[in-house]
């Protein structure tokens, strides 16, 4: 078993967990953040500005980052409102 940290970043915001979950493998790790990700997206994509970005990391037991999903709002060509 190995110890992972969540992180989310939203902006110039981050916060890491003190406190370790621990899962069997990388894949298993990479299924539970799936699933906690989903839990949260759509309150968050409710919310999101233009140029603007959310982001939840898995980190490794250095605290180093393993996995990363991202959502990035996004003017492209126009201005936005």
């Amino acid at each position: 078993m190995s110890l992972y940290f969540f992180r989310i970043s939203t902006g110039r915001y981050s916060g890491a967990a003190d406190l370790p979950y621990e899962f069997e493998d990388r894949a298993a790790a990479w299924t539970e953040m799936t699933e906690v990700c989903a839990n949260l997206l759509s309150g968050i994509a409710r919310s999101l500005k233009p140029d603007a970005e959310w982001c939840m990391e898995l980190l490794d037991e250095d605290k180093q980052p393993v996995f990363r999903i991202s959502l990035v709002g996004e003017a492209i060509g126009c201005k936005a409102s």
